[in-house]
């Protein structure tokens, strides 16, 4: 399964060249499999860079990585794991997931329906030196009936459904864990599950039953995935909201739904500085406790937008110092768009929508100024113009 030097070639030359285009030009019984080497460089080359510097790593000639791991949460969910004898992943896919998880473990199994997958992963493991690794063309739920017991399992379930739409309820994926959450703690100590960041978390947590932690996980601020640890003990669970920087500096924000129904106190009017919490908080419904965790003010209970005349260095997400703030009437309007007609425009709990607001009053994007059309507290619509800390 080794590329020859002649592929090698045919690949590196073209690696930079749109892939439809080449299959115009081309033609020839391994063309397919030489475009989807180029293809599968091309996605990884964000996505999974060490991966991209490795020319020796093979990828599916149907290939989608909407469902794969970035490297960036790989590497975090392998930052989770403490390590041990065995580790499962009983939906092996891409293999990229497993190929950081499985070195913390003495031994690992790689478990896959589908036969080329499994065939590209015994070759890309012994690539990357995986000697500790066995692969096994199965069912998930086959293999796991087989297992005695591991140290950690590993699920990503399948989120389309036989006829490729996206679905995003538990008992819509597969497998489906509403029905093997018992079973797979009767077989491993923790099980670490990877769903869609559209999952309703709450729902989820329900629907779970043994879920001892969940990480909302973000990279720049852009929610990727949601990450539930199971274990036996019934506990409440601990909430961890991560976002990932491209350098690989995280911002970490960790609470319990028990801290969250403590009502925040709320601002009648916006302070000197403005804070928006970064995606993986607001997904992970961290409202009233990030609040009361850096003595902030909210906007409205809906806005989820904070306020203070004290500036919070540390706080996670973006920080503006207030310029000027006014309702939103017609008169203030034409006076903002005629002294500021390029800004940076959020909506939070506001009745129209960015390119609304554009559109109507002839502002475009970009700028040193940064806007927030919202709703205050007593119900009141106004724009808050801001300079980014």
């Amino acid at each position: 399964m080794k590329l020859t030097d002649s592929q090698q070639a045919f690949i590196q030359s073209h690696e930079k060249e749109d892939v439809l285009e080449l299959a115009l030009r081309y033609k020839g019984e391994e063309i397919s499999f030489l475009l989807a080497q180029i293809a599968g460089r091309q996605a990884a080359e964000k996505k999974i860079p060490s991966w991209y510097r490795n020319r020796d790593l093979l990828y599916p000639q149907q290939l989608s990585l909407e469902q794969a791991s970035s490297e960036l949460t790989a590497r975090y969910k392998a930052s989770l794991v403490d390590g041990g004898d065995l580790f499962v992943d009983l939906t092996g896919g891409m293999g990229i997931d497993f190929s950081f998880l499985a070195p913390h473990f003495r031994r690992a199994h790689y478990v896959e329906k589908d036969e080329q997958l499994c065939h590209l992963a015994r070759h890309n493991f012994a690539v990357l030196g995986m000697q500790q690794v066995e692969v096994h063309q199965l069912e998930g739920e086959a293999f796991l009936q087989q297992l005695s017991i591991a140290d950690l399992i590993y699920l990503d379930p399948a989120r389309r459904d036989a006829g490729g739409r996206k679905v995003f309820r538990i008992e819509e994926c597969s497998p489906d864990l509403s029905l093997l959450a018992g079973e797979l703690l009767e077989k491993a100590e923790r099980v670490m599950i990877k769903y869609s960041p559209m999952l309703d978390i709450s729902l989820a947590v329900k629907t779970l039953r043994h879920v001892k932690e969940l990480h909302v996980v973000s990279v720049e601020n852009e929610c990727k995935e949601l990450l539930f640890l199971l274990g036996k003990e019934t506990v409440e669970p601990l909430y961890h909201a991560v976002n990932i920087h491209r350098g690989g500096e995280r911002e970490l924000f960790t609470f319990t739904p028990g801290e969250e129904q403590q009502e925040a106190l709320y601002s009648k009017v916006p302070g000197r500085y403005l804070y928006e919490p970064n995606a993986s908080i607001l997904k992970a419904g961290g409202f009233n406790v990030t609040a009361h965790r850096y003595n902030l003010q909210k906007l409205h209970k809906h806005s989820h937008l904070y306020t203070g005349d004290r500036l919070v260095d540390d706080f996670p997400g973006r920080i503006f110092q207030v310029e000027e703030w006014f309702g939103a009437n017609r008169k203030e309007i034409r006076r903002f768009a005629a002294a500021v007609p390029k800004t940076n425009i959020t909506v939070r709990n506001y009745p129209h929508s960015v390119a609304e607001i554009r559109k109507r009053w002839g502002l475009t994007e970009g700028g040193d100024n940064y806007l927030f059309a919202t709703t205050l507290n007593d119900g009141q619509k106004v724009w808050i113009s801001c300079s980014k800390l």
